[in-house]
């Protein structure tokens, strides 16, 4: 098994709304990461799409999967064959582009998504790798640009510089750090961390507690 597999149920994959585990389950999670990222409601969504995705995302499911994910449904929600008439109910206006050339983050199941409201834009840039396991590779949020080594789990602390010091200590109680990363920018820091082992929900609850703007993708 390898890094970017966590388990034996990331190979198997999830129970989902198919047809493909790579475009609709593995969608829906990179759908469920930028709107975790975006951490507010959206009334716009652009797709681009690379290599594999660019050429299959309509027969495939991949259009209705990465919407269901920015509305926030589950990958076995019976509605995720209906997100684009469920996106536009909700006032949320939704473009794909089928780029040509090599996917920017090198891997053939790639979808950057740019989220965007009147108050800001987000880009977040995933690929698929099978099983329904996704890769962030390259975030742009609130002037930063991150670029994660992919596998995840990642949590993101915006805040103050001591905060790193204090999530630091609290997660090594918890699970290996395998990287981490400061980012500034206008006197402002973000923190990634890459994480070994997925986190109980009441970790990331404690995790809050020191933290209260953070993002565990």
């Amino acid at each position: 098994m390898t890094a970017n597999y966590k388990s034996v149920f990331d190979i198997i994959g999830p129970v989902m709304i198919g047809p493909s585990s790579s475009h609709t389950a593995g969608a829906v999670a990179i759908g469920h990461a930028a709107r975790k990222i975006f951490r507010a409601p959206a009334t716009g969504l652009t797709v681009s799409y690379y290599e594999s995705f660019a050429e299959t995302h309509r027969g495939h499911g991949t259009d209705y999967a990465l919407v269901a994910g920015i509305l926030g449904l589950a990958p076995a929600d019976a509605r995720v064959p209906n997100a684009l008439a469920l996106a536009h109910q909700q006032g949320l206006t939704v473009k794909f582009i089928e780029m040509t050339g090599e996917s920017p983050i090198g891997h053939p199941n790639t979808a950057i998504l740019t989220l965007r409201n009147a108050k800001k834009t987000i880009t977040v840039a995933g690929c698929s790798i099978g099983g329904g396991t996704i890769e962030i590779r390259r975030i742009t949020v609130d002037g930063f640009e991150l670029t994660p080594r992919g596998p995840l789990p990642i949590l993101l602390v915006w805040g103050a510089a001591d905060n790193d010091q204090l999530i630091q200590t609290k997660l090594a109680k918890m699970t290996k750090i395998l990287h981490q990363q400061r980012y500034t920018h206008a006197a402002k820091q973000l923190i990634e961390f890459d994480l070994e082992r997925n986190l109980q929900q009441h970790e990331v609850a404690s995790l809050q507690q020191s933290a209260a703007d953070l993002v565990y993708l």
